[in-house]
């Protein structure tokens, strides 16, 4: 597969696989042998970019990329993130206090069964903490040899400024996709300008964009879509127009909606790389595929003028998540 790069320097595939589904947010958690195939088919298929975190199950989801990936070790890089309180196991606010940065970096050496963190991420932007303090702290762990890169999620323009500032910022990870663009207006003119690459998450929309999901779709308890605005019965109703336009593009390319999501979010920046998640053989292997696909500049110009006519109905999140995102 191709390759691009974050920041200048962290060279990955062009596509990389979000593992979270494989153990949380999507009902219950996969067969972890079923899984482990998966993620060492991605590995056949030239992924070598892989995304986790310790709030995943929590803990599991990183034991089980750790499993899968050690027999590639040095061949693959793996992100993963920092950032949440826990009690008892459960998710409890945020924490990244240097002293907890510190604690889950080791913690996630550990599951993950590596020596160094290729990226990691502060997972959400703690208003409690100066970011300037959380960036310092993972420049210690950098020089340190213990992390490569530092990263943020869902941060805004003034936190990835602030944060660059004390230590280069390698990548922001955010939702970025044809029905999820404010990102667009000041997040990814302030990351050109400072040279940090974007890895999109929900490149898909979380499975709307696949084109295999309309109103009459019922998601296991414990699906995170249960409860997204734009995820109501009435809202992929009206969103249904978003996927004639990429049914259209489809047929054109002979390709599938999922695709051309993908190829649109691959077309917009030479340093943006997409992970969408599955937990299905069939489906990664035509995620992946979307890497070879060519839009012109006139497709490009098309889509835009016609995805401009589309009001997207529903927020992403709900107003709790959104407030904890740093935008």
């Amino acid at each position: 597969m191709k390759t691009r790069k974050l920041g200048g320097s962290l060279e990955v595939s062009a596509i990389g696989l979000g593992c979270m589904g494989m153990s949380f947010g999507y009902g219950p958690a996969k067969n972890t042998e079923e899984m482990i195939q998966l993620i060492c088919k991605a590995v056949d298929l030239g992924v070598t970019f892989f995304d986790t975190a310790e709030v995943y199950g929590p803990y599991t989801n990183e034991l089980l990329v750790g499993e899968a990936l050690e027999p590639f070790k040095g061949k693959v890089k793996i992100v993963t993130k920092f950032g949440f309180n826990f009690i008892d196991g459960k998710m409890e606010g945020l924490n990244s206090r240097p002293e907890n940065i510190r604690k889950v970096a080791e913690e996630s050496l550990r599951r993950l069964r590596v020596e160094t963190l290729d990226l990691f991420y502060q997972h959400r932007v703690d208003p409690n903490i100066p970011i300037e303090d959380v960036a310092g702290t993972v420049k210690d762990l950098i020089a340190e040899g213990k992390v490569q890169h530092f990263g943020l999620s869902e941060a805004g323009a003034n936190t990835i400024r602030k944060a660059h500032a004390v230590q280069p910022v390698t990548a922001l990870q955010s939702e970025y996709s044809m029905w999820t663009r404010k990102h667009e207006a000041e997040i990814i003119p302030t990351i050109e300008e400072l040279g940090i690459g974007l890895v999109a998450y929900s490149p898909l929309g979380k499975g709307f964009l696949s084109g295999k999901i309309d109103e009459e779709t019922k998601f296991e308890e414990g699906d995170i879509r249960n409860v997204l605005p734009r995820y109501t019965e009435q809202a992929r109703e009206a969103n249904k127009v978003l996927l004639r336009l990429l049914h259209e593009y489809a047929m054109v390319k002979n390709a599938t909606p999922a695709q051309i999501a993908l190829a649109w979010v691959l077309h917009q920046k030479p340093w943006i790389v997409p992970i969408p998640g599955t937990t299905k053989l069939h489906r990664l292997e035509e995620n992946l595929k979307a890497a070879n696909i060519e839009l012109s500049v006139s497709e490009l110009q098309e889509i835009e003028r016609a995805s401009a006519e589309i009001k997207i109905v529903g927020d992403r999140y709900t107003e709790q998540m959104e407030k904890a995102t740093g935008l």
